[in-house]
């Protein structure tokens, strides 16, 4: 059976792999197709699309945007972007602009709290977006953790002592931008948005209204039960199935790529599923 992972991470963001490298190990890994899906950059696309033919590995150009959400945490990956899009550019120019304020603040906190930790550090680790990944590798690397969970559990995440919050772009607008480029909106891991059945149904209802197209059916971290949820989510709102382990490399070592933590497996047929939905449109697969 051909198996795909529509949702990674490369060195373009806040992976440990360089787009060249992802698409080598997805074939090593016996993977048919992969979508590049880093964090409001399309920096490593061209690479990747590149060694995906090189490989015979079908390479989906993508990008996943952060969201603002009273709820909880609103990822939105595009599918099938358009690589070269001066639009697209324009924005992410804006987001790392913020991003680059907000890890600013967070490298402050971290410093108050009597870490020996600096900017130019951080800009050291990174090859392309800087984020709290490569912060958290120097506290590992300097002996101040354990392991990447003990640094954004207890410092960088959204309960950490050192934590900021950051300017996202709105919902509407997300789905307006990714429309205006042809791409796919998919809702990625949608029970870190509410793991409430009532709140996450109100909630997908609404970003289906403002135009997404699809719904991470397949994920790291589903269970069966969890899978089977989003499954009939996905039937309700005609939302289209898709699904990825959101490989970072090293930076995440349990989750393997096209497999997550061991028992993810997402078929060709999710593929095939996506492009008769865009076919349908009219639109380029």
């Amino acid at each position: 059976m051909s198996a795909i992972d529509l949702h990674t991470h490369s060195t373009a963001s806040d992976g440990t792999l360089s787009p060249a490298e992802l698409v080598r190990a997805a074939k090593e890994a016996g993977l048919s197709a992969i979508a590049l899906t880093d964090h409001d950059t399309m920096d490593g696309l061209p690479e990747a699309l590149e060694t995906g033919v090189k490989a015979d590995v079908e390479v989906i150009p993508g990008c996943e945007l952060s969201v603002h959400s009273d709820v909880g945490v609103l990822h939105v990956v595009g599918l099938w972007v358009d690589p070269y899009s001066d639009r697209l550019k324009r924005v992410f120019d804006d987001v790392r602009g913020m991003r680059i304020e907000r890890n600013e603040a967070v490298v402050e906190k971290l410093q108050q709290l009597g870490f020996d930790i600096s900017m130019e550090e951080v800009q050291g680790q990174a090859a392309g977006t800087i984020g709290r990944p490569h912060m958290a590798r120097i506290m590992l690397q300097k002996g101040y953790i354990k392991n990447y969970d003990e640094a954004f559990n207890n410092y960088l995440g959204k309960k950490g002592k050192a934590y900021f919050p950051k300017n996202n772009i709105s919902a509407e607008e997300a789905f307006e931008l990714l429309h205006s480029t042809d791409a796919t909106p998919i809702l990625a891991h949608p029970f870190l948005l509410s793991k409430n059945e009532d709140v996450l149904d109100r909630e997908v209802g609404r970003l289906k209204e403002m135009g997404l197209q699809g719904i991470e059916v397949y994920y790291s971290s589903h269970t069966i039960e969890m899978t089977d949820r989003i499954k009939r989510l996905a039937r309700k709102y005609n939302l289209q199935p898709s699904g990825g382990s959101d490989f970072h490399g090293s930076v995440k070592p349990e989750i393997q790529l096209g497999k997550g933590a061991g028992k993810l497996f997402v078929h060709h047929s999710v593929l095939d599923g996506l492009k008769a939905f865009r076919q349908s449109k009219g639109l380029k697969i």
